[in-house]
């Protein structure tokens, strides 16, 4: 019972060290990482349009109090 545990061992520990060898050869042969697709603008225009939608919310929550016949202020 104990020899599968040891060949599983033995596998795991190899695999673990293909893995991070081939990685690393890969790594010298790979080109530089693209430049970044965004520069921000479109980061801004979510949270832009976030706000938009915070303001019609409230709008339309505030908007029956001022049309009731009850003066509240």
């Amino acid at each position: 019972m104990a020899v599968p545990r040891v060949f599983v061992g033995v596998l795991t520990v190899f695999a673990i060290a293909v893995a991070v060898f081939s990685r690393s050869a890969e790594a010298e042969h790979m080109a530089p990482a693209p430049a970044p697709a965004s520069d921000g603008t479109s980061i801004d225009q979510g949270i832009a349009y976030a706000l938009m939608l915070v303001a019609l919310v409230l709008t339309y929550l505030i908007h029956p109090l001022d049309a009731s016949s009850n003066n509240f202020f």
